[in-house]
């Protein structure tokens, strides 16, 4: 059976854990031979270990510019150079608001979640035009598109990854390499207990958590999966995407297609709450206006 990916060759970012794992996996099973880049030297060689032919783990701080650049030169030399580049790795960053920002906090959240793809992508570009093209895909959030889903400066970051994406895609289209942004909504990863400072193996522990949280507060009443994730980097890694760039991509389970009375029909309209009218009456008048043929 030909994978979706067979003869290309990938570089994962943060691809020992969570969505980047999910990927790492998946884009193996699709016939690619992949560059897990990460910082879990353990995890690392446990996946060289299940995929010996498909997958090689390089030791990779994204906020380093010699590591990103080692590493994406780790595919050119152990497989033959580079077709896709997923620039996953992450974290939750400063938690402080305005008032409490650090410049410190600021300016680490940007290097890893900013700085880090802007590097990724600027040593992709030769490998890729060697091969004729290629594509670039970079982890952004929910966060970057409404408030409310993660800490000032991880949102902001995230809204910048947005864009960046969409002005990359522009500048890169005459070599023929393709730059998408990934959107994830609530996925049940390490990112929520890393972000609060603890442990790996607590954080690791508490994505179960969060996986059961998540049906309850979306349409799509399922878990968020890293698998989920995966799968739409598959596609934009692919050449079923092959007439898609400068976009980004939601995969949130719906949870940012407006507030709960939405899509529950046992949440009332705050806006009605707020004009005082129940949900009996609202209910009235809805099938009083029905009764009516309509607004007249």
């Amino acid at each position: 059976m030909v994978g979706r990916l067979d003869g290309k060759i990938a570089v994962v970012t943060g691809g020992c854990s969570g969505i980047g794992l999910g990927t790492v996996e998946l884009f193996a099973a699709e016939g690619a031979l992949v560059v897990a880049a990460d910082l879990q030297d353990e995890k690392g060689a446990m996946l060289e270990k299940r995929f010996p032919d498909r997958v090689r783990y390089v030791r990779c701080d994204v906020t380093a510019e010699a590591d990103v650049a080692a590493a994406l030169g780790l595919a050119d030399s152990a497989f033959g150079g580079l077709d896709i580049l997923f620039n996953n790795a992450g974290h939750g960053g400063t938690p402080a608001g305005v008032e409490d920002m650090t410049v410190e906090g600021w300016d680490k959240t940007f290097a890893l979640l900013v700085r880090g793809p802007a590097i990724g992508m600027k040593h992709a570009v030769p490998l890729m035009a060697k091969r004729g093209g290629g594509s670039i895909i970079n982890t952004a959030s929910i966060a970057g598109l409404q408030a409310g889903f993660g800490p000032l400066a991880y949102s902001t970051a995230k809204a910048a990854v947005i864009h960046m994406s969409r002005c990359a895609a522009a500048e890169l289209s005459p070599r023929k390499i393709r730059v998408n942004a990934i959107c994830p909504g609530l996925i049940a990863t390490s990112i929520f207990g890393a972000s609060m400072g603890l442990p790996r193996e607590v954080a690791d522990q508490m994505a179960a958590q969060v996986a059961q949280i998540g049906p309850k507060i979306q349409p799509i009443p399922k878990s968020g999966l890293p698998e989920d994730i995966a799968r739409a980097a598959l596609y934009l890694a692919s050449a079923d995407s092959e007439f898609v760039t400068g976009t980004h991509i939601v995969v949130d389970g719906g949870i940012t297609v407006g507030p709960r009375s939405a899509w529950d029909v046992n949440t009332p309209s705050p806006i009605l709450a707020a004009m005082g009218i129940t949900p009996e009456q609202a209910e009235q008048m809805r099938a009083a206006l029905i009764a009516s043929g309509g607004a007249g």
